[in-house]
């Protein structure tokens, strides 16, 4: 499928190109957006859109009535979390003691005024409640007997329908007959795995990944191999390629866009790359998109979907992270495997709920959809950036922040001394919860490492949550 390339992408590719080279030095001035409009010969807006663009990169910033300047290598990468280095050996046994410290810390970020950094969904601040009442309510008026009758086996027809509409977004050329709906992403990619590879087999993933994956995978009787992963472009595809060659894995389970902890996007031509290593050695990639509408850049990352010839890619996605947790509604479209995926969702968990189904379609209709998104990432971004500056302000010197273009999750790296599960517990009378590193991973790292989430509006409270986890960090220094 030939994508074509908008004239501003085309702009900012070729100013990132020299930015990168080194032709343009840190702290240079870029010209203004209108001098560069007039050189190109292109429209003021298509210069904007191509700095927003760079500046989604972090390769230049924009300083109030001053223009954009670029970003020098070290204020880039010098204070992004270290790439991961996980061993090279596959892991089937979870650590009961981090079990039960996620246990607790789920429970707290339930609690009645705790401040849940630790919780990674949008608060319903941020959701559009009130419209979705609303199309709950056409849904109940719409199916038949409001409802309570089952649905198809491969989901509620409109949905599926308002899904691969909305893959028009990232080039996809989907139909409603190659999707199949689930209670959420979680389901899609548990079906996903049933369907591919049977116990004791082994999947590669992102490390850190998130700890719901881990427990998913090896719920299931199956192995977990962790591919060192760099906290901008993702996981090492040459280290991938050696695993699979040497024949260890039969399943990758990746989050391309916006990883969970770490908020990695793949560039296109790694997702190009890795969907090509799928093809030679005919290994399914399942593929979490929950987190790819959520970009701060003008337009959406392309999912490896959008690279997929063979039907070796199964892409799943979901509205949990965007418009409505509690209502449970994902999807999968499983490209050659689809027949053998509806079938264990026909003996493992059946009929999916119409209602909730139907009430999402009913609110994807009319671009209703894209309007809220259009909110919610200008609303997390700059809570992202909030969060970053009031991080580097408080805790101490040394501290690495993500850099995210999208998602709602800053991983945060501090002294090695400190254990953050300690943290964690020095954290509670304080009311405040955060995820510690070493639950993103079955071998013994990122003890020093945190999960914290921007879905929280940055408030004052946030703000003295950010001061006091900084504080205690600092309290901790001098004892170690």
């Amino acid at each position: 499928m030939a994508l074509s390339t908008p004239k501003y992408q085309q702009i900012a590719r070729q100013l990132g190109d020299k930015l990168r080279l080194g032709m343009l030095t840190g702290g240079d001035k870029l010209p203004s957006v209108r001098m560069l409009s007039q050189e190109l010969g292109v429209s003021i807006n298509t210069v904007q859109q191509a700095y927003y663009c760079l500046e989604a990169e972090g390769l230049v910033e924009a300083r109030p009535q001053s223009g954009y300047y670029v970003r020098t290598l070290i204020e880039r990468m010098g204070q992004v979390p270290r790439r991961s280095a996980p061993q090279a050996m596959a892991h089937q046994i979870s650590q009961s003691d981090q079990e039960s410290v996620l246990l607790r810390l789920m429970r707290q970020q339930r609690l009645p005024g705790w401040l849940p950094f630790s919780l990674s969904v949008p608060a319903p601040s941020l959701l559009p409640v009130g419209k979705l009442m609303k199309a709950f309510q056409q849904a109940q008026r719409e199916l038949p007997h409001g409802g309570i009758e089952y649905e198809l086996m491969a989901g509620n027809a409109a949905l599926r329908r308002q899904i691969a509409r909305y893959a028009l977004y990232w080039g996809g050329q989907l139909t409603d007959e190659e999707i199949i709906t689930t209670e959420g992403c979680t389901a899609a990619l548990t079906l996903c795995l049933k369907t591919v590879v049977r116990p004791g087999d082994t999947v590669a993933v992102e490390s850190p990944i998130y700890f719901g994956i881990l427990q998913t995978i090896l719920s299931l009787g199956l192995k977990v191999l962790e591919l060192p992963t760099d906290s901008l472009t993702g996981i090492d595809l040459d280290v991938l390629e050696g695993h699979l060659e040497s024949g260890r894995i039969q399943a990758c389970l990746l989050v391309p866009n916006f990883s969970n902890p770490l908020g990695s996007c793949m560039p296109n031509a790694h997702k190009q790359r890795l969907v090509q290593l799928m093809e030679t050695h005919q290994i399914p990639l399942i593929e979490d998109d929950l987190y790819g509408d959520l970009h701060f850049a003008p337009d959406r990352p392309l999912p490896c979907k959008a690279f997929d010839r063979q039907g070796l890619v199964l892409w799943c996605g979901s509205v949990s992270k965007t418009l409505a947790p509690g209502y449970r509604v994902g999807w999968v479209a499983p490209g050659r495997y689809y027949d053998a995926l509806l079938q264990v969702k026909r003996y493992q968990s059946g009929f999916s709920p119409g209602i909730t189904q139907q009430a999402v379609a009913n609110f994807l209709a009319n671009d209703r959809y894209e309007l809220h998104l259009r909110r919610l990432r200008q609303r997390l971004k700059s809570n992202c950036q909030r969060y970053q500056q009031t991080i580097r302000s408080y805790f101490p010197d040394g501290t690495r922040i993500s850099e995210p273009q999208g998602g709602f999750t800053l991983w945060v790296e501090i002294d090695a001394r400190v254990n953050t599960l300690h943290l964690a517990d020095q954290l509670a009378p304080y009311k405040i919860s955060i995820m510690p590193g070493s639950l993103f991973s079955l071998q013994p790292q990122y003890a020093n490492c945190m999960r914290l989430s921007y879905g929280l509006p940055f408030d004052e409270h946030v703000a003295w949550g950010l001061q006091t986890i900084g504080q205690l960090i600092h309290q901790q220094l001098p004892l170690i």
